[in-house]
């Protein structure tokens, strides 16, 4: 009988023994059956974790690389070698995206800002620095001005003394305002063509000095002053010539300038005095036969007649081959005065 007991006892016990093995994957398979969202959950959460520090790993490695291009970028570039192209930025992983469990929203990772970022698409500042600047090419900006490369430009350095622009002077011809050899008209009020260059603009006028002490650049300063209307300093500058220059060729012509700027102001009297030393000391002059007409017609605004007809004829008699524009000059003044 006890036997029998310790058999049936052995062969339970043996029972027990070979199914405890099953029992406990069994239990173990259904405690996941029994709650599948809370795993769910979890997973989801380890995978936000893993997500967000893959981001913040890539996000590092983006700071580490625009640093890097902004130190190779600062400093002067090898020999015979450009500087080196900015490397691409690496493109960002998308995260893992599976398939959402029924009922829950799927997860999607947010982008971070840069800290270093304002507003998304503001260009990226350089970070402040210290100390100099190196700049490529061997010191040289390529957006500074270099005046070497081009010395005539506006802001180069120029030596003293120096004067920038071109001289305005004009060389004078033989009447202001007219062609060499054309004909003097005496349509004006004054009996000669208006110069053609506007007067000085401004207040008084200084008398300027010639470039040279030479007698030809003060007689084409005095003929400058006659073409700006400024007569005054035309009497002094021919005035001036006909005294320190009385054997120079061309003080017949200064005479003859120096009475038309009286004339031209109207001091009939002293314009008549200048033209009569033209037609008696320097009557060889080019500008003879044209200071024998404006001596008739300085006669002629005195109300002298009798004086302006004489010398308005002398003109055909003393100078046969004066230009047309002389000869239409005395047939006017003397149908004028009634010669």
């Amino acid at each position: 009988m006890s036997s029998r007991l310790r058999i049936v006892a052995g062969a339970g016990l043996a029972c027990a023994w070979l199914a405890l093995p099953l029992t406990a994957p069994m239990a173990h398979a259904q405690g996941y059956d029994t709650d599948p969202q809370m795993e769910i959950d979890r997973l989801s959460d380890q995978l936000r974790k893993l997500t967000g520090q893959n981001e913040e790993l890539q996000h590092r490695n983006r700071i580490l690389e625009e640093q890097l291009r902004q130190l190779q970028g600062g400093a002067a570039p090898a020999p015979g070698r450009g500087p080196a192209p900015p490397s691409q930025p690496p493109q960002q992983t998308q995260p893992y995206q599976g398939q959402p469990y029924q009922g829950q929203q799927p997860y999607q990772a947010q982008p971070q800002q840069s800290p270093y970022q304002g507003e998304q698409g503001a260009p990226q500042s350089a970070p402040y620095s210290d100390g100099p600047v190196q700049s490529p090419r061997g010191g040289n900006r390529g957006d500074a001005f270099d005046p070497s490369q081009n010395p005539n430009a506006p802001g180069a350095p120029r030596p003293l003394g120096s004067m920038r622009g071109q001289s305005n002077f004009v060389e004078p011809s033989t009447q202001p305002g007219a062609q060499p050899g054309a004909p003097m008209s005496l349509e004006s009020p004054g009996g000669m063509a208006a110069p053609s260059a506007p007067p000085a603009a401004g207040g008084g006028s200084i008398t300027t000095a010639p470039p040279t002490q030479s007698p030809k650049d003060e007689f084409d300063l005095g003929i400058g002053y006659m073409q700006r209307k400024d007569y005054a300093l035309a009497e002094e500058t021919m005035r001036n010539f006909t005294t320190k220059y009385p054997s120079d060729r061309l003080v017949g012509d200064a005479q003859y300038w120096l009475g038309e700027s009286l004339y031209q102001r109207k001091q009939y009297r002293e314009a008549a005095e200048a033209f009569l030393a033209v037609t008696s000391k320097y009557d060889k002059s080019a500008k003879a036969p044209d200071a024998l007409l404006r001596l008739g017609e300085s006669l002629a605004a005195l109300k002298e007649k009798d004086a302006a007809c004489a010398a308005f004829g002398e003109v055909a008699r003393k100078y046969p081959r004066a230009s047309s524009g002389v000869k239409q000059g005395v047939a006017r003044g003397q149908k004028r005065i009634g010669c």
